[in-house]
């Protein structure tokens, strides 16, 4: 489900100034913090994998926002759960149970990888298929 089954233009978001100020001029910041409510005016694609929101802040000014940044209100203005966020969490918790689960074992003692009567071998046999 994407951001724009979500809202549409006009509807009220909430910015998540932690997310995203390291990327905002100073006046944005300080537009944020006057009040962190502010309206979509426009949809943008980011970078070819998700879209964005371009929003109208309380100084009158337009600024473009990942849909990670923003948070999704209702009409009386609670915030809504985020439906993006919930995937996203899903599909990070999934991928780092999988690499918290990975038992490697290696096939070869070091001490046989540095044998040099397997390096011979093995240099042999590479030999004999290239002449």
């Amino acid at each position: 489900m994407t951001i724009l089954d979500k809202v549409k233009i006009g509807n009220t978001v909430k910015v998540n100034l932690e997310l995203s100020k390291d990327r905002l001029t100073k006046e944005t910041i300080e537009a944020i913090n006057i009040s962190s409510k502010c309206t979509i005016s426009d949809f943008k694609i980011t970078d070819g994998r998700g879209i964005g929101v371009i929003l109208n802040l309380s100084n009158g000014k337009n600024e473009w926002f990942f849909e990670n940044e923003i948070q999704i209100l209702d009409e009386k203005g609670n915030i809504t759960e985020n439906e993006i966020n919930k995937i996203n969490n899903s599909e990070n918790n999934f991928i780092l149970n999988t690499v918290n689960n990975i038992n490697y074992v290696p096939k070869f003692k070091s001490s046989e990888l540095l044998n040099p009567i397997n390096f011979i071998t093995w240099l042999i046999v590479s030999l004999k298929d290239i002449l």
